[in-house]
């Protein structure tokens, strides 16, 4: 199956990606340092749900899964805060970026039918209040929850370079971005 790459990343800013390009797998830098903030808890979700370390799996298994595929779609979507530290802005601009994701990974699926696809977003899932890990239960809805970039040890600045994406947007922006593995 062939795929109209231009389309593609058309498709993706038409969905509100400020920025989308194609990436290879062989430009992604897998680092396994950057689990440690995941260890760390610097987001607080360590330990919380299937999607995240450690129940997402180890570093290497995820580097191992990860470059089972060719290439794959890097996009970012940006957002204005009212000020630096603008916590009503940055948790806006999460959801913002959620909605724009799986706009994006519809269109994926649906209008260019890839199938063999690795969806890794911006953070932690947060598609239950609670997540069933919590209780030692099976994922309530598997074909949703998706692993981050950040728990797979990519190093998104360098991917973004690698793409021509910009990784710093100016003052008062927070960036997020949404990486699509896929085999044709």
């Amino acid at each position: 199956m062939a795929i109209n790459y231009d389309a593609l990343i058309q498709d993706a800013l038409d969905l509100k990606a400020d920025y989308a390009a194609i990436a290879q797998v062989s430009q992604i830098r897998f680092v396994e340092d950057f689990r440690k903030a995941c260890e760390q808890n610097t987001c607080g979700k360590y330990n919380t749900n299937w999607v995240c370390p450690p129940a997402v799996g180890d570093f290497a298994e995820l580097k191992s899964r990860a470059c089972r595929y060719k290439e794959g779609m890097l996009f970012q979507t940006v957002h204005q805060l009212a000020r630096t530290f603008d916590w009503r802005g940055m948790v806006a601009a999460g959801k913002a970026h959620e909605g724009v994701f799986r706009d994006i990974l519809a269109m994926v699926k649906g209008k260019h039918k890839l199938e063999d696809i690795l969806p890794l977003k911006a953070g932690a899932c947060e598609i239950c209040p609670r997540c069933s890990y919590l209780d030692r239960e099976p994922c309530r809805f598997p074909d949703q929850a998706l692993a981050s970039v950040e728990s797979y040890g990519i190093d998104v600045m360098h991917l973004e370079k690698a793409c021509g994406i910009p990784y710093y947007n100016g003052k008062n922006t927070l960036s997020y971005v949404g990486l699509i593995l896929f085999n044709l």
